[in-house]
């Protein structure tokens, strides 16, 4: 099924054509940049651009966080605590890696 505003889409690329605006791009007679997941380049072009990281990233950030309070923290109850959310996050941290 066509997007119901496929017409409008089509009609204003071609004006656009017809006027110019697409000659003298940047890059253009140029090969596409290598991908490496082309599936979901446009996702992870936002999330680079918008300063996103992969959960793995994020989770080892977290990871390190925990380590730094384990350290710091002499309350027994609050330590076991911690090594469990430590483990918790290395389990995530290694489901992550798995899915690429």
């Amino acid at each position: 099924m066509d997007h119901p505003l496929i017409d409008l889409i089509t009609a204003k690329i071609h004006a656009a054509e017809a006027e110019g605006q697409f000659d003298d791009l940047p890059g253009a007679g140029k090969p596409l940049p290598a991908c490496d997941d082309p599936e979901n380049a446009v996702m992870n072009r936002i999330l680079k651009e918008n300063g996103g990281v992969p959960g793995f990233v994020s989770l080892s950030r977290e990871l390190a966080r925990l380590r730094e309070e384990l350290r710091e923290t002499g309350d027994r109850t609050r330590r076991a605590e911690i090594v469990k959310e430590m483990s918790l996050a290395e389990a995530k941290i290694e489901i992550a890696r798995r899915r690429g």
